[in-house]
């Protein structure tokens, strides 16, 4: 018995095997004894599994698979639901064991037998759970099949789908409520007044337009600009917020082993600690403005969009984001975000085998990103066409003070400047984040341990309550009195 468990099982059955067996003892004994009658059944006994064998190479079964994932993306520690539903497309008899082919992460992958007891139309249905402790995406399936022959001789496990790929997104952690979000409205949206010029006339009136009633016009501020001028009714605006999303790799490779990627079966995402609490914050402060009825802007270090590289993207070239739909969208995106950019230290170059010197460069990189400064004109600019809109938030890993002095302007583009430092906490970032204190930004240092919840409330701290209460307004200063 145990000669009979070394035997390959992808081939023949045990029973196979056995006919062999048998077919080759006839053979020996029909050479020995010259007897023709067990010589015509060592044949058959041969045979029989051979042609077994072709047969399920041959005519194998054709079967049509539909899987479906409810919900159909799933936050991290939380369970989705999968469904198959298994039919057959050619003809076919007897039944047949199936499995569904899963990740390591989520354990032994479920087996069944088709057609179900409970099968109608032919088609058989089932349904299993799957949950992941971590964001990424995975390939769910496919369906192996093991056949056999009408004899139970030969075996043949093949793939009858492709699979399909399971979407888990980082969970948002519940913050506080902070001043950062109280210039809000009752209703979700704050009034802004439109300031062009200085005088206090035009602070309150703008150009006629097609349609304004007479009543509104504004005569002196008319007799001014020399065409007709009507008043500014106080406009009401859902409220902005940008967020800087910096993923470069050198940001986040404080030491050696910091970053890791490929080395788990089911997941290559090139990330690291640091990285990771980075995608947490920006999942739960989205979702914390969200729900206030924010709109979002969501950038990386260089201006892109934060999530032009994120193959979970649904839209990876969007860079604004409004409602539960918003969310969505950058929840999606934040899934399979990772590290990119040059692989090496800042300055530091990596040495062949050949003795000449290359950079080498992340997943994804683009040509753009390895020749362009992080925090450069081209980021300035698109804060600038948002200028004193809302809040402006960064999520930044380590920086050199020469990258600090290139993002520090940035804080007078947003109505308060908030930024969350990750590093390592062996690290002397004090002159790097005194850079940007002087600039006006709000600075948290955080490490990949602290609590999210404690980071986001020390933004509390220093009567910044009181300074957030004109987040959504524009600054007062900017106009010149008359």
């Amino acid at each position: 018995m145990a000669l009979v468990d070394r035997l390959p099982k992808h081939l023949f059955t045990t029973r196979g095997w056995g006919l062999l067996a048998a077919g080759a003892i006839s053979l020996g004994c029909a050479y020995v004894t010259g007897r023709r009658d067990l010589l015509s059944l060592a044949v058959l006994l041969l045979v029989l599994p051979l042609v077994a064998l072709a047969g399920v190479r041959v005519l194998k079964p054709k079967f049509q698979v539909y899987r479906e994932f409810n919900p159909s993306t799933v936050e991290t520690a939380s369970t989705t639901t999968v469904r198959l539903a298994v039919a057959r497309s050619s003809y076919s008899t007897g039944h047949v064991i199936m499995e569904e082919q899963l990740p390591p992460r989520f354990g032994e992958p479920p087996a069944f037998r088709f057609p179900a007891r409970s099968a109608s139309g032919g088609t058989s249905r089932y349904e299993y759970h799957l949950r992941s402790g971590k964001r990424g995406q995975f390939r769910i399936g496919p369906v192996t099949a093991e056949f056999s022959d009408p004899f139970g001789l030969s075996l043949r496990r093949h793939s009858i789908d492709d699979g399909d790929i399971l979407t888990v997104t980082p969970a948002a952690v519940e913050l506080p409520v902070t001043g950062l979000a109280g210039a809000r409205g009752n209703d979700g949206v704050t009034a802004t007044r439109i300031r062009a010029n200085p005088s206090d006339d035009d602070i309150m009136t703008r150009e006629y337009r097609h349609g304004d009633p007479m009543r509104r016009v504004h005569w002196a501020a008319t007799a001014r600009h020399g065409q007709l001028m009507v008043r500014q009714e106080e406009s009401v605006t859902t409220p902005e917020a940008t967020l800087v999303l910096d993923q470069r790799f050198t940001a986040f490779a404080g030491g050696t082993g910091s970053v890791f990627g490929g080395h788990d079966e089911d997941s290559d995402l090139v990330t690291s600690p640091s990285f990771e609490w980075i995608v947490t914050a920006a999942m739960s402060i989205t979702s914390h403005l969200a729900e206030r009825n924010y709109s979002l802007r969501v950038l990386d270090a260089f201006g892109s969009p934060a999530f032009s590289r994120s193959r979970s993207a649904p839209e990876p070239d969007a860079e604004e984001f409004a409602g539960a739909g918003g969310l969505q969208v950058i929840a999606e995106g934040l899934a399979a975000i990772e590290l990119s950019g040059p692989r090496h230290a800042r300055g530091e170059h990596h040495r062949t085998d050949h003795g000449t010197e290359h950079r080498e460069t992340g997943t994804g990189t683009s040509t753009a990103d390895s020749a362009d400064s992080a925090f450069d004109d081209r980021l300035m600019d698109k804060l600038a066409a948002h200028r004193l809109r809302g809040p402006l938030l960064a999520l930044l890993g380590s920086l050199t003070p020469a990258e600090a002095r290139a993002l520090a302007p940035a804080a007078a583009y947003g109505a308060n400047a908030f930024a969350l430092v990750v590093a390592d906490a062996s690290r002397n970032n004090e002159e790097v984040l005194e850079i940007l204190r002087l600039a006006g930004w709000r600075v948290a240092a955080v490490t990949p341990k602290t609590h999210l919840t404690a980071a986001w409330s020390s933004f509390d701290e220093g009567g910044i309550v009181a300074a957030a209460g004109a987040a959504m307004d524009v600054r007062r200063g900017a106009a010149v009195p008359r």
